[in-house]
């Protein structure tokens, strides 16, 4: 028995999720989550990790113990920790006083150890700290009421507001939502501040006092002296088109210049060279109707000036970026072929090599100050996030750190299934088959479709977890059919235009592929996704009758309609056009025309907080299923009202794992309805 076995089991294994490195290079700060105590949702501490994987390495040591939980660990140059969290603050007296949700505030643990203090607590809370790496400056973004000119003003207003029992909010421009949460009625701003003597010298200082929503889900760095900070800054041309740009804001005046800007493209997630003399970032070119944007790093001189393309004649799209220690190269990651690894891209005009080259995904980029290592979480679609150091002057295999995360005692083994589609183009994904699968005994397959769907199956994932199915039984399919990331632009291209017949027929031809084997039963096939992988579910019914049984997750039903609920509209009519005056795409790659031609059971899920595809997507299709005249298929329909685009909390992450393996089972297994006990 495996801890994918017991539901309870995993749903506690602690989970890597984050990793810096302290500036001396001898240890890394790593984020770790499980449940809390009373084991209702999953909290994040920060624990200290050996940079050293020798024998002698010393076992990593839990830094902080609170129930709340810690997040978003930063050093100072002095080696001070800085980190988020909602925990009371002892020393203000405020601990168990307090009956509203209290906001995350900046603490601060010592270099030489002893308790952590609380040194900033704006009203309306903390996030995206950055620190100078030469300097006790640091920024960080502190949601602030529109108008208020400081702290004393924000509490007072929102008090009025609490008083006055109003949550409106008033929007002149989109987006208002963002995946989870509402944007509003605060405005993150920018605030610089200097750390001194254990804490800060002076209030902080409003970077940013009238941003409106220029800075909503925005990233900021801060160069190595402190002077200046590059953040992403939302433009909004019009009331429903948006563009990012990047702007340097000069910490002591405030005053802020563009650095890059153009209307078609996106830049963001800015990163200072240690020199302080370049940024390098994520630049997107938006979608239009005929083609998919493309993606790539520049480097432009902070002062200004003419950016170079990092990744010029490289067909991949970047996931994350982090500086050498001598500011002449840029390591970074991106999707290939069901991995991602590390590349390497040298600002003297080299062509860009490839770091890594084993089976996995890399994240959480760390370069050691002199150089020599890069340290980073390395997990796989068998493998879950783990501390590694990779010797950048050798060429071998990642060394594995001391870590405080879980298990992977899997109850299988992974595989590469290779298909051809219909058009000649090279389908690829991985399977994860059960022990004992043979010919003699064959599984039952399982389709998961990703979500994206520009994504690919090539990393762990708490959430899409194959191997709690593979614990029961099934073989598991995880393909990247056309729209997928790490094959190049062309094969995005492929289903630009038709996100339904050209994804189903890569996922069909890999299908028929993985059946063919012989320690895969034909027979018992069922399909399932979330996101975009739950409008393929809902297609893929509307299609085919191959598959027993079809589970969809967050899926989009009726597409016109989603196009005018979802948060991101601006994306909707890129892409696919305005449903009024350009209606066709829409009824060419909208599930919901095809509700007569299904016949497959189906289990449909949604979370009610679910703002990308919202829960009218599900109602929808719940309504037109059991609403049919001509009868429906078995079909179920199981709500979370507090819950998103994802389910996080650990109790409904078992039970929506119990739903679905109770519908599997009944409609491939042959056994009877079983509901789960909660539920």
């Amino acid at each position: 028995m495996t801890h994918f076995h017991d539901l309870a089991r995993y749903v506690a294994i602690p989970r890597l999720t984050g990793l810096r490195l302290a500036p001396d290079g001898t240890w890394l700060a790593a984020s770790v989550q499980q449940p809390d105590p009373e084991g209702k949702k999953f909290s994040s501490a920060i624990w200290r990790i050996p940079a050293d994987p020798g024998p002698d390495a010393a076992a990593p040591v839990r830094l902080t113990q609170s129930a709340p939980g810690e997040e978003s660990p930063v050093f100072l140059p002095d080696g001070s920790l800085l980190f988020v969290s909602r925990r009371p603050d002892p020393a203000a007296g405020t601990a168990g006083k307090n009956g509203d949700d209290p906001k995350p505030a900046l603490w601060l643990l010592p270099a030489g150890g002893g308790e952590a203090r609380r040194i900033a607590a704006p009203p309306g809370g903390v996030s995206q700290v950055a620190t100078a790496h030469g300097a006790p400056g640091l920024v960080f973004m502190a949601p602030t009421l529109a108008g208020a000119t400081g702290p004393e003003e924000d509490a007072s207003r929102r008090q009025q507001r609490k008083d006055a029992g109003v949550t409106a909010i008033l929007h002149e421009a989109a987006p208002v939502r963002f995946w989870d949460h509402d944007l509003g009625p605060d405005e993150p701003r920018l605030m610089a501040a200097t750390a001194a003597d254990g804490g800060l010298a002076g209030p902080p200082r409003d970077l940013t006092p009238q941003p409106g929503r220029a800075l909503d889900e925005q990233s900021a760095d801060l160069a190595p002296d402190g002077s200046a900070a590059v953040t992403g800054w939302v433009v909004c041309d019009s009331p429903g088109h948006m563009r990012e740009e990047l702007a340097v804001i000069d910490t002591a005046t405030g005053g802020r210049r563009v650095l890059l800007a153009t209307p078609d493209r996106d830049f963001a997630e800015p990163h200072i060279s240690p020199d302080g003399r370049l940024v390098v970032c994520t630049a997107v070119t938006h979608d239009s109707y005929d083609r998919p944007g493309e993606a790539t790093l520049l480097v432009v001189p902070l002062a200004g000036g003419e950016a170079i393309d990092l990744m010029a004649g490289m067909d991949r799209r970047p996931s994350e970026a982090a500086w050498a220690a001598d500011s002449a190269a840029v390591y970074f990651t991106a999707d290939d072929r069901g991995r991602c690894p590390v590349f390497r891209a040298g600002l003297a005009g080299q062509p860009v090599t490839q770091v890594t080259s084993d089976d996995a995904a890399y994240s959480n980029l760390c370069l050691s100050p002199d150089g020599r290592y890069l340290y980073a979480l390395r997990s796989a679609v068998d493998s879950p996030p783990a501390p590694v150091r990779l010797d950048l002057s050798l060429a071998g295999p990642p060394q594995f750190l001391p870590s405080p995360a879980g298990t992977s005692d899997l109850p299988g083994h992974l595989t590469e299934v290779m298909a051809t589609a219909d058009d000649g183009v090279l389908i690829r994904g991985w399977l994860a088959l059960p022990a004992g699968a043979s010919g003699e005994r064959p599984a039952p397959l399982l389709l998961w479709v990703h979500g994206g769907p520009r994504m690919s199956w090539n990393a762990w994932s708490w959430r899409w977890n194959p191997w709690l199915m593979v614990a029961q039984g099934y073989a598991v399919l995880l393909p990247d059919p056309g729209l997928s990331s790490g094959y190049g632009q062309d094969f995005v291209a492929r289903g630009h235009a038709d996100w339904g017949e050209r994804p189903f027929a890569d996922l069909m031809a890999i299908t028929d592929a993985a059946v063919a084997r012989p320690d895969i039963d034909a027979e018992r096939t069922a399909a399932m996704g979330g996101s975009y992988g739950g409008y393929m579910a809902n297609w893929i019914a509307g299609h085919t009758d191959r598959f027993r049984a079809i589970v969809s997750h967050a899926g989009l039903w009726a597409l016109d309609q989603m196009f005018g609920t979802t948060d991101m509209p601006a994306y909707w009519r890129r892409h696919f056009g305005d449903p009024i005056t350009h209606p066709d795409r829409y009824r060419a790659t909208s599930p919901h025309y095809h509700l007569a031609a299904i016949r497959t059971p189906m289990l449909i899920i949604h979370g009610d907080k679910d703002y990308r595809v919202p829960v009218g997507e599900a109602l929808r299709l719940w309504a037109e299923l059991t609403g049919r005249p001509d009868g429906s298929p078995d079909v179920k329909f199981l709500y979370f009202p507090t819950e998103n685009h994802w389910i996080l909390a650990p109790g409904h992450t078992v039970v929506w794992y119990q739903a679905v393996l109770a519908f599997l089972a009944t409609h491939l297994l042959g056994e009877p309805w079983q509901r789960p006990d909660l539920l």
